[in-house]
């Protein structure tokens, strides 16, 4: 039985044992965010994947990386579907399409446990993806639909994490203190604070070189 087992391994696919981290990006896309921020996030985004640094952890982690557009409690948006990440040539084609990723919705509400339950549900297609990492983004709390904290013990037991980074000054209150209490879940999950959209392409940088090089020390907020 385990001479069969590991027969049956070896003569797999490599890509299909290969994978180390699965990643979404999920971006807020809600009323709360005007046109320059909407642009400043997927430019961030888009420079980020082009630092050298994360670029060389997506290709070692074999990544595969989707994007998803979120606002309303019935609107979410699979922009980019899975994307393999084997090479520079790819992490530049992958910054190039979240560049120019045209904008799904503008004048919604806010539904993060919708887009977390969305995102959650793409891991289904990647399965032989060691790491389950989904990466949300927004600058409000949770105002419709299925509250985000309702999910966190099932996406726990599905062995996702979900890390957040929360960009303050759209609303009142502390939004980071809100996705520490009610968003984030798993082993090392963490939320990373912008002050400001201007913040948000460093502190998006430094959040997925975080992600992806596995920094899981005890679960933090960070300023």
């Amino acid at each position: 039985m385990r001479l069969g087992l590991v027969i049956a391994l070896c003569l797999l696919p490599a890509r299909l044992i290969a994978c180390e981290v699965a990643l979404i990006l999920a971006v807020d896309v809600s009323g709360s965010v005007d046109t320059q921020e909407y642009e400043t996030q997927m430019q961030g985004l888009a420079l980020a994947l082009g630092d050298s640094a994360v670029a060389e952890a997506l290709i070692r982690g074999r990544a595969q990386v989707a994007l998803v557009q979120w606002t309303g409690s019935s609107r979410q948006q699979v922009t980019l579907p899975w994307r393999e990440v084997r090479s520079f040539a790819d992490t530049r084609a992958l910054a190039d399409e979240i560049a120019n990723a045209p904008r799904a919705w503008r004048h919604f509400s806010t539904a993060i446990g919708e887009a977390l339950r969305v995102s959650a549900s793409l891991f289904d297609s990647v399965p032989h993806c060691r790491r389950r990492v989904i990466d949300l983004s927004g600058d409000g709390m949770s105002n419709e639909g299925l509250p985000p904290a309702a999910l966190r013990t099932d996406i726990g037991d599905r062995g996702i994490i979900v890390n957040a980074l929360a960009i303050e000054g759209a609303q009142a209150g502390d939004l980071t203190a809100y996705f520490f209490e009610n968003v984030i879940v798993g082993p090392g999950a963490f939320v990373a604070t912008a002050n400001n959209y201007a913040e948000y392409p460093d502190r998006i940088r430094q959040k997925l070189l975080r992600e992806l090089t596995k920094q899981t020390a005890a679960t933090q907020s960070v300023r």
